[in-house]
């Protein structure tokens, strides 16, 4: 593996026996108790899922709000909040670091809360350079802690988070007063960019940011970055680096592309970055990193072959920067179907016995499952043929992978007959444009017929669209149900290939971005116009509902049920309808699951907070929401009560307005 890959390696003194402690004993890793979040998919695994009961399915319309907060974000940043989304987790922090609630606005200030009042407690502001961020966008989805069992516990940065900021640094910050971990870096903080320039391509530096939280493997640091893959063939490498916790050196880069001997790509091809978060077994060393396609997305002419490691599960020993496994679920993808998501580390009991299992879940609508110690399939996977008739000399890959169980979790494909539309205008102008474009025709005896159908200048119907199938909001895993929870997304899209010289230049921030005008794709003959495929009157060319709640039982691989979530009353232009009709919509945010038997989840631009039955579907509860709660809730306990916690600010995408609020509801105190 070694000979086909790049590992760069500045590996320190002794790591190796660092490495088998920590491999027996987790070292480093953030140790939750039961009624704890300490991680932003809540264990180290990301499976979003608590044991907490106090509320349940009996009680939970009870819930009222127990507090709120106000970042700051809309007052110190009115010019840029519309161009931010609001999607952090908050982290609850052990009572030896200090006990706090601890979040992040989309500017990268870091804020320290009383968890039962809500009450500030300390704020670290990083001054960020807002200037140059990809199409204007600012996000932070959380922070991640780390306690040193090498430390005093008085020492100061015995307990620190560490924060990746949009413009590309690494911070560490004392977790019980905020301050900066002088030891860290430089003064507390490390500037990445120099580092990240050194591996090529880097055309579009001023296109990569640091929106998600880092992984921290027992002492190691994990970062991978945005890339803004839209615009040329050879964007941001995106190789994945690994630094140690307590100083900020720089351990190793894994480039995530294959660049000599078989199956290499071209060295001037960027992207298979790691922009979303990823998940992790300390006591394995393993981090499991979830990589986005090749450079650029939708042609791939210049860049031959299955693009290995590009939209791939890379198992990654996190100690050396060494790959474990790799699975890959789109072979040269020219779809944009990243894995959008970190793996959920989870167990399935089978017969009585827990097996650790890897999901893995697509923009596709697809969920593979695969063993974690090996990356085997735990259920079966099969190569079936697919379209290739695509571009003059972008050839495209004759198979696909596809899972026998389950199916996937939406429809898949349409024909001119499902042209859709509040109107008979809306669905004639529907059909008029399936017809013009090319689609994937579905198979009612195969579920599998619709997909990877070949982008091409004639416009391509896509369906399951970019943003998904699931996208980076992932899913939640209740184990004692083996049930996976996730949203998704039903909207049709489309992409077109514009030879170059039918291309106006445009200096329109948005232009090569979906609904922007048409742009040129630097390094390639074409250029790219894409969006959602919308009516005359601006409402989704297919039928409702546009987004869903599904259940999955991942040990049969049977969906359970399935519900609509989000009504669309507040994003019809001319004002709100009459009725607030359930129709889904676009969403971004993701799903926590409890011991009580409850699913929480947010997400929808409907500025609404919803609980679910888990094992129904059944819509228990719901309340407004100051703006939209486009992030994934939390959960935890403090004095005797559980709390439930979502950011709640909108999102960059969505015409609502956008704000700052992180607000929490809880049972009513008994007199």
């Amino acid at each position: 593996m070694q000979s086909q890959h790049t590992v760069i390696s500045s590996l320190l003194v002794g790591r190796f026996g660092a490495l088998i402690l920590g491999t027996c004993l987790g070292l480093g890793a953030a140790v939750a108790g039961e009624g704890d979040w300490p991680n932003y998919g809540g264990a180290e695994g990301g499976g979003r899922y608590s044991p907490l009961a106090q509320i349940n399915r009996d009680n939970v319309q009870q819930l009222e709000l127990a507090w709120d907060y106000r970042t700051g974000a809309q007052e110190l940043h009115p010019d840029l909040i519309e161009k931010s989304g609001y999607q952090a987790t908050p982290i609850l922090l052990s009572e030896a670091a200090g006990g706090y609630l601890v979040t992040c606005t989309p500017f990268n200030r870091v804020i320290a809360l009383d968890p039962v009042t809500g009450e500030e407690r300390w704020v670290f502001d990083p001054k960020l350079d807002t200037d140059n961020r990809a199409a204007g966008r600012f996000n932070c989805r959380g922070v991640t802690a780390w306690s040193d069992p090498e430390s005093a516990a008085n020492e100061a940065c015995a307990h620190r988070i560490i924060l990746a900021t949009n413009d590309r640094r690494l911070i560490a910050i004392d977790s019980r007063d905020g301050q900066p971990c002088e030891g860290f870096g430089q003064g507390g903080q490390f500037d990445v960019t120099p580092l990240i320039v050194q591996l090529k391509p880097a055309d579009q530096l001023d296109g990569m940011q640091l929106m998600s939280p880092v992984a921290i493997v027992n002492d190691v640091i994990i970062i991978g970055g945005t890339a803004n893959k839209f615009k040329s063939v050879s964007s941001m490498n995106g190789a994945l680096r690994g630094f140690d916790v307590r100083t900020g050196k720089h351990l190793w880069t894994f480039d995530t592309l294959i660049r000599e001997g078989e199956g290499a790509t071209n060295d001037g091809v960027g992207g298979a970055n790691v922009w979303t978060t990823m998940s992790w077994d300390s006591k394995r060393d393993l981090l499991f990193a979830p990589t986005a396609s090749a450079s650029p997305n939708y042609y791939g002419a210049l860049r031959p072959g299955d693009n290995l490691y590009a939209n791939s599960v890379l198992a990654i020993r996190a100690s050396t920067g060494e790959l474990v496994w790799h699975f890959q679920v789109v072979h040269h993808d020219n779809w944009d179907w990243d894995v959008p998501t970190h793996p959920l580390l989870v167990d399935i009991t089978r017969d009585g016995k827990k097996i650790p299992v890897v999901v893995v879940l697509t923009k596709t609508g697809v969920v593979f499952v695969l063993h974690r110690d090996t990356g085997e399939p735990f259920h079966e996977v099969i190569e079936r043929p697919v379209p290739t008739d695509g571009m003059p000399g972008d050839v495209l890959s004759p198979t696909q992978p596809f899972p026998v169980v389950p199916p996937p979790l939406m429809k898949v494909g349409l024909t001119p007959d499902d042209a859709w539309g509040f109107a008979a205008a809306d669905r004639n102008d529907c059909r008029k444009k399936i017809e013009s474009m090319r689609y994937g025709v579905p198979d009612p005896d195969n579920p599998y017929a619709g997909y990877y159908t070949p982008i091409t200048e004639q416009g391509t119907i896509m369906y399951p669209m970019v943003g998904g199938g699931m996208n980076w909001s992932g899913g939640a895993f209740d184990p004692t149900r083996n049930l996976l929870v996730a949203p998704v997304a039903q909207l049709p899209y489309y992409v077109k290939l514009i030879p170059n010289e039918k291309i106006e230049p445009s200096d329109n921030e948005m232009a090569g971005l979906p609904m922007g005008p048409p742009d040129f794709i630097q390094g390639a003959d074409y250029g790219l116009q894409h969006g959602p495929l919308m009516s005359m009157s601006m409402s989704p060319c297919t039928a409702p509902p546009w987004s869903k709640l599904v259940a999955v039982d991942l040990e049969k691989g049977e969906i359970i049920w399935e519900r609509p979530f989000g009504v669309i009353d507040k994003m019809v232009p001319g004002g709100m309808l009459p009725l607030p009709l359930e129709f889904g919509g676009p969403f971004s945010g993701g799903a926590i699951v409890t011991g009580g038997g409850v699913v929480f989840m947010g997400a929808s631009y409907d500025e609404r907070f919803r609980a679910f039955d888990v094992e129904t579907g059944e819509k228990l509860w719901q309340v407004d929401t100051p703006f939209s709660a486009n992030a994934t809730p939390m959960t935890y306990e403090r004095d005797g009560r559980q709390f439930v916690v979502v950011s709640a600010g909108g999102h960059a995408w969505s015409p609502l307005p956008k704000g700052d609020y992180i607000v929490a509801y809880a049972l009513p105190v008994s007199d």
